[in-house]
């Protein structure tokens, strides 16, 4: 199977230092502190990497599904939201919700919505995640010209 690969590295104490997370493609490299983790300061974060994957899997994972049953999507367009709360245990991912919109012609609402289910259960990032207490969908059809 293959393999990813990311790296971080961190340099000063928890709340006052700050470290770069690089993805191993080199698509991406960006800062991350304290401040952009657990409060609204600039730079990148775990949770966010996590959430943008979370996305892309589910699309995909989406567009699979929709495929192996005879529809093509036109597009479809997801957004992952992660919850950081603290727990007993400390701060915890608490909640994801991916809330999905998708272009295909022909298939009715009831099926897209099963179809959605099914993939926010076999997406790999979300089977990965599994620890997570809570992970939601919101999943629309949005009307094509070509349906009636």
């Amino acid at each position: 199977m293959t393999i990813r690969e990311a790296s971080a590295e961190w340099q000063g104490t928890l709340k006052e230092g700050s470290g770069r997370l690089r993805l191993g493609s080199g698509v991406f490299e960006g800062a991350y502190s304290f401040p952009s983790r657990f409060e609204n300061g600039p730079g990148t974060n775990p949770e966010e990497l996590i959430a943008a994957a979370h996305a892309g899997c589910f699309s995909m994972a989406l567009s699979a599904i929709l495929g192996r049953e005879g529809h093509i999507p036109d597009s479809i367009r997801t957004v992952a939201k992660v919850h950081l709360g603290a727990t007993a245990a400390g701060p915890t991912i608490t909640q994801i919700e991916l809330e999905t919109e998708a272009s295909v012609a022909g298939l009715a609402g009831e099926d897209f919505e099963r179809l959605a289910q099914s993939a926010k259960t076999t997406c790999l990032v979300s089977r990965a995640l599994a620890g997570v207490t809570q992970i939601t969908l919101k999943a629309s059809l949005v009307q094509t010209a070509t349906d009636h």
